[in-house]
């Protein structure tokens, strides 16, 4: 059984590597699954490595350990998302500044991204205030 509409299995496919995208409907209803229709640009190694000035085996092993989310294109070549030179910035600062290890590095990333969910969630319901609850 295919999920897919009928006449809809190569349209607006970016190769192998495209995501697809969940509406609410698709999280509800069904598990059918769409694929985005403008391709995400994508950045190769070698253009993670030139804009993040570190060396590609550098970055491997960051996928390694997960610090860095990345995928393989058809050719099982590594390509990142356009954020990846951020987040490589990102886990350089928290190892030249804080002298950590890169195992502590990947906990302290999942604790910044929950804190700030978290307050984009307090932002959102409107609850935040300026002044401390405790005061």
């Amino acid at each position: 059984m295919n999920d897919r509409p009928a006449g809809a299995a190569g349209i607006g496919r970016a190769g192998a590597g495209a995501r697809p995208v969940r509406t609410g409907a698709d999280l509800t209803a069904s598990t059918a699954v769409r694929y985005a229709l403008v391709p995400v640009p994508r950045l190769s190694l070698a253009a993670v490595a030139l804009r993040s000035g570190l060396h590609p085996d550098l970055i491997r092993r960051f996928v390694a350990l997960g610090l860095v989310d990345a995928d393989r294109d058809a050719a099982g070549r590594l390509v990142f998302d356009p954020t990846a030179p951020a987040v490589l910035a990102r886990i350089q600062r928290l190892r030249t500044g804080l002298c950590l290890n890169y195992a502590s590095i990947g906990l302290v990333l999942d604790l910044l991204d929950r804190i700030s969910l978290l307050e984009a969630a307090l932002r959102g319901r409107g609850t935040r205030s300026d002044t401390p609850p405790w005061t």
